[in-house]
């Protein structure tokens, strides 16, 4: 299996441009013969979107989220967007395949401190869930989704061999690549599995994207790195035949007791844990 990491940039609040982009960056990436592209987290608006007078949410119905997904006959990709639902916005990412919608992951996880503000203009999500595509099964963590282990661990149990990570990591903290790194390293490692992290670039008022995406394989061992700071389209080799035969050799996943885990959380919400 074959995946580019499309490390670009977003202009803020300009969705046509952004689809002009993520088109291009499709179309580039065709050279590299790949079977999935990842964008990063937010790719069609932005990050910054209080500094957005007008509304960049989409319908899954809508025009750009459509005639992306008309890109994806010959090959597959995942592109962050705000969501419009009925009532509620949603930091979402879509996985496009075959000219469809396969998935849609909403993150759960809305950083809101500091320099942050993403509950301010989106709704949680409700829903951790893996899913079939026709390269594998795969799940899709949003940026701060990856900072709470029990998703990667949910996603995992139910049946990922891929972790897709999109981001919109800034360089607020001056350790904040090798966090990244070891977070990364961490899951796929222990959960035997490979990690996709795309990062965007570029910069919006005080907020500085660094790339640095990448990827791991299921031994933890880093197997491509796009550069910092700058745009940058790679394209890497997964071999999932090494998902299996890692979990054969050491079988951590299999062994996790899902029904022990289920009982303790349980106790743990009655006592008053659960937000």
């Amino acid at each position: 299996m074959r995946v580019t990491l499309a490390q670009i940039d977003s202009a803020l609040g300009d969705v046509a441009e952004n689809v002009r982009r993520t088109r291009e960056a499709l179309r580039r990436a065709r050279a590299d013969s790949p079977d999935l592209v990842v964008f990063p987290e937010l790719t069609l608006t932005g990050y910054s979107l209080g500094e957005v007078s007008h509304d960049v949410s989409r319908a899954l119905a809508d025009d750009e989220i459509v005639e992306l997904a008309q890109e994806t006959a010959d090959i597959s990709c995942v592109v962050g967007f705000a969501e419009a639902g009925r009532v509620h916005t949603y930091n979402s990412a879509a996985f496009l395949e075959a000219g469809e919608i396969r998935h849609v992951h909403r993150k759960l996880y809305l950083p809101t401190y500091d320099i942050w503000e993403e509950r301010k203009h989106f709704t949680p999500g409700g829903a951790m869930r893996a899913f079939d595509t026709r390269c594998g099964h795969m799940a899709i963590l949003l940026c701060s989704d990856a900072w709470q282990p029990a998703l990667a661990v949910l996603a995992v149990q139910d049946g990922a061999q891929v972790l897709i990570v999109p981001a919109n990591s800034t360089g607020r903290r001056s350790n904040i690549e090798a966090e990244w790194r070891d977070i990364n390293r961490f899951y796929a490692r222990m959960l035997e599995c490979y990690v996709v992290f795309v990062n965007r670039v570029g910069q919006e008022g005080p907020l500085a994207f660094w790339g640095g995406s990448h990827v791991y394989d299921p031994w933890g061992e880093l197997v491509a790195e796009a550069p910092l700071d700058e745009p940058a389209v790679i394209t890497v080799e997964l071999e999932l035949e090494g998902v299996r035969r890692r979990r054969r050799e050491m079988p951590l996943v299999k062994e996790a007791r899902l029904g022990l885990l289920i009982r303790e959380l349980e106790r743990l919400a009655a006592e008053g844990g659960d937000l």
